[in-house]
């Protein structure tokens, strides 16, 4: 009975030993096959996407995209002028003819609606056609200024203050200061023609250009007047009379002709554009028609009252005036008038000039 006791209980003990090693051997492949199961898939099922810092990742971060900078303006050093009359085309085919650009087109594309205006740039061959649209389409640096014949120096001094940008003060030396540094330079001396003037230059400096064209212009006449024994200065208000006077240019030589013949026999010039300088702008323009009251002012201007030519000239004529002064027209008119239309009629007589007077001047009446 005891042996039968001890041998269930060796029989219980090696089942139990044998259960408890069958359930390691499972446990242990158990764990042993997840482990490798995990080192070879990963397992996105529940796992949380790692936390990326997207400041410092290069990953995460997305490249700006920054435009190209624009190349630096190069400082122009070469002088380009646009005329006063040159087209968008015109202007391009002399930049590509100096080499500035390469073809028209891209050129005339990039100026588009810009506006172009004339006058004197400073540009550079290493400019990019926009860059040069940019500068062309800016403020020159030189302008132009056309003064056309027959202005008084007040006019000439309006026209360049509206150019130049001077101011009031620079405007009232130029008349008063700048353009009387001698006696012979009052009036008469700043040439018509057309300028290209820098902004920055002074107005003292620009009545030195006037006159220094005046001279250049005059230089071929001084020794024609001088071999008739004619003053230049003398010339040259008489030509300011002739150019006030003349309908036209080709009316000129016949203007000329006629005062010519009222000096050589002491008569009166009675002509209107000297009282009309005298006078001066009241408010209706420096050349606003004379009246009988003008007629009346005490002045050595006034040639219905004192004989020969006034002091100095009484604007800036044209070498066509000059000229016509030179060689005047051979007539033996006394009198002139200009009709409507501005044509003009002399006469030799004071009865034919009042003729003239009733046919050209006066009104019909019915």
């Amino acid at each position: 009975m005891y042996y039968v006791k001890q041998y269930k209980l060796i029989i219980l003990s090696c089942l139990f030993i044998i259960i408890i090693l069958i359930s390691g051997y499972f446990t242990y492949n158990y764990f042993n096959k997840n482990k490798t199961d995990e080192t070879q898939i990963p397992n996105t099922i529940n796992t949380n996407p790692p936390i990326v810092d997207s400041i410092k990742s290069p990953i995460s971060k997305i490249p700006e995209t920054k435009p190209t900078p624009e190349k630096p303006m190069p400082i122009g050093t070469d002088q380009f002028v646009i005329s006063l009359t040159a087209t968008t085309e015109d202007i391009a085919n002399n930049l590509m003819i100096e080499d500035y650009i390469k073809n028209t087109s891209d050129f005339i594309l990039e100026v588009n609606t810009k506006i172009l205006s004339p006058g004197a740039y400073k540009i550079s061959k290493e400019m990019t056609p926009t860059q040069l649209v940019k500068t062309l389409s800016g403020k020159p640096y030189m302008k132009w200024i056309i003064i056309p014949p027959g202005l008084r120096k007040e006019e000439i001094a309006t026209l360049l203050t509206n150019t130049l940008s001077w101011t009031t003060k620079q405007k009232n030396d130029w008349i008063t200061k700048d353009t009387n540094t001698k006696p012979e330079y009052i009036e008469g001396v700043y040439a018509p023609e057309t300028y290209l003037i820098p902004i920055a230059e002074t107005p003292a400096n620009v009545a030195t250009r006037l006159i220094s064209k005046f001279n250049e212009n005059f230089a071929e006449y001084l020794p024609q007047f001088t071999a008739k024994n004619i003053k230049w200065t003398t010339a040259l208000t008489f030509a300011s009379l002739v150019q006030r006077e003349a309908a036209n240019v080709s009316d000129m030589p016949l203007i000329a002709g006629i005062l010519w013949n009222r000096l050589n026999q002491d008569m009166m010039l009675n002509v209107d554009a000297t009282l009309q300088y005298v006078r001066g702008d009241i408010g209706k323009g420096w050349w606003a028609p004379i009246t009988l009251a003008d007629k009346k002012i005490d002045s050595p201007y006034n040639t219905y009252k004192y004989t020969g030519l006034p002091p100095h000239p009484i604007s800036n004529p044209s070498i066509g005036a000059i000229d016509a002064v030179l060689n005047p027209a051979s007539t033996d008119c006394l009198y002139y008038l200009h009709d409507k239309n501005h044509i003009t009629h002399c006469a030799v007589t004071y009865e034919e000039h009042k003729t003239n007077i009733d046919l050209y001047l006066k009104t019909p009446t019915n």
